[in-house]
């Protein structure tokens, strides 16, 4: 006797019914839904960075955040916000003139919000691209880490937020007494401002409560000094704090990625301590009008501060063009991975850096440290410059169109919001609606733009069963 077959039509929609029955049943199970996030850690830090954001801007909309007789419109809330959460210190209002204490502290925490979760979801999504790689890739990278360990995220949180307590802690300890001794402020208005610019300076976002942002201490060493002290120390990244914490004595243990970051910091750290002071000596709108002492505090710490600093103690539209040229490469490369800076990073700098003198040299591979760079790191260094200077272009373009700046303020500008560092040649608060929210754009972009995206490669990371027939194109 035959068997009669199932109707084609039924046995389509049945496989349907089974396959929506099984999306269905995956996220209702709570246990699941940590899971579901653990899988996709880049798409949530996006939506909460984005609900952060808009919370921060209708905080910053009640009439309790603004100074008596003032108020913000809808764009310089959200520009406000978001300058502070991406930790950048572009400004299109006075804070300390236009915002009250409450929205003052409202950016302040919006800054520490933003700074140690950057740095917290760094840490943690080194863990995770650790923990997908696979057993054998986990136990290479913690050997040659020795600071990621696979399922300690709350350990690394932890370690995180006591860090950048700390270094503000002796930031405020430092500048508090000076300010007091020398400046003459009120007790209460000096704790209150060595607290607010700690917060600022070890996060990297450059904002002041002084419209003049740190001009009133120019030349002034015990202040400026420590500052960008703490800029550098919050630039170099979480997972090699910890690991000059351990072996800071013992250069010969430090991983691969310690020793490219210290090593590249180093050299762009002295390139800008030297050319700024250099080019902008006998500029009278700058340096020229100065003692000695104050041409070389102030030189050494505007060459620190394109690396993602923000704070500024003269004119930086009054610079010559050759030092802003140099500014904005120093902005566009940034400082360490998983900090509070930005940029493209200075290890993705000596990746590509390395891939060029290996080409030079005629290396097949690329070798540093007695060390191999795999083909998939210097992928992502090429696919993140590339898209980095992609957005650059494309912005600096669009706000030619949309004003009658000149070249080098325009990317100036788009520079320091894409590389979230906060400098300004004074056009940001001139800048119409359209521009102030294209920046806005570009600060989220900057922030959450290089993490995200190289993780996801890292994620996303696939072999393939096959491979086609190789053939060389023309090169150069």
């Amino acid at each position: 006797m035959r068997t009669p077959q199932p109707d084609r039509a039924q046995t389509v929609r049945s496989a349907v019914y089974r396959r929506l029955a099984r999306l269905w049943r995956r996220p209702t199970l709570p246990r699941d839904i940590p899971r579901a996030l653990w899988g996709r850690p880049a798409r949530v830090f996006v939506l909460l960075f984005v609900v952060a954001d808009l919370l921060g801007a209708l905080v910053l909309l009640l009439p309790a955040a603004h100074a008596e007789g003032e108020s913000l419109t809808v764009v310089e809330a959200l520009f406000t916000a978001t300058s502070a959460l991406a930790v950048c210190g572009l400004a299109v209002i006075g804070l300390g003139s236009e915002l009250s204490v409450f929205g003052e502290l409202v950016v302040a925490a919006l800054v520490q919000v933003g700074g140690i979760g950057i740095m917290t979801l760094a840490s943690v999504l080194g863990v995770v691209v650790i923990h997908r790689f696979g057993l054998r890739m986990q136990l290479t990278v913690q050997a040659e880490t020795r600071s990621l360990s696979v399922g300690d995220v709350s350990g690394i949180v932890g370690r995180v937020v006591r860090t950048s307590l700390l270094c503000e802690a002796v930031l405020a300890a430092v500048i508090v007494p000076r300010l007091w001794l020398s400046h003459g402020m009120s007790p209460l208005e000096v704790l209150y401002s060595g607290a607010f610019h700690s917060i600022m300076a070890f996060n990297n976002a450059g904002l002041s409560l002084y419209d003049d942002s740190l001009t009133r201490f120019s030349g002034d060493p015990v202040i400026l000094l420590p500052i960008a002290a703490a800029t550098i120390v919050g630039g170099l990244g979480f997972p090699v704090l910890l690991e000059l914490r351990r072996h800071l004595r013992s250069p010969r243990r430090w991983s691969l990625h310690t020793k490219l970051t210290m090593t590249t910091t180093g050299l762009l750290f002295a390139a800008g301590i030297v050319l700024v002071p250099l080019l902008e000596w006998t500029n009278p709108a700058t340096l020229g009008g100065l003692s000695t002492e104050a041409r070389l505090v102030n030189g050494i710490f505007h060459g620190i501060m394109p690396r993602s600093g923000g704070f500024n103690t003269v004119d930086v539209g009054a610079m010559e063009e050759s030092t802003l040229l140099v500014t904005i490469m120093l902005m566009f490369v940034g400082n360490g991975s998983g900090s509070t800076a930005g940029g493209i990073k200075v290890a993705t700098l000596a990746v590509l850096f390395l891939v060029v003198w290996a080409e030079i040299r005629g290396h097949p591979h690329v070798h540093v440290f007695g060390r191999r760079l795999p083909p998939s790191v210097i992928r992502e260094a090429l696919s993140l410059t590339f898209l980095s200077m992609t957005v650059v272009v494309a912005s600096t373009v669009a706000l030619l169109v949309a004003t009658t700046y000149p070249l080098e303020v325009v990317l100036f500008e788009v520079v320091s919001a894409s590389g979230v560092v906060g400098l300004s040649t004074g056009i940001t608060g001139d800048l119409p609606e359209g521009a102030q929210l294209l920046l806005v754009v570009l600060m989220l972009a900057g922030r959450i733009g290089p993490i995200t995206f190289a993780s996801a490669l890292a994620l996303r990371e696939h072999t393939r069963r096959y491979d086609l027939a190789e053939s060389r194109p023309i090169i150069g």
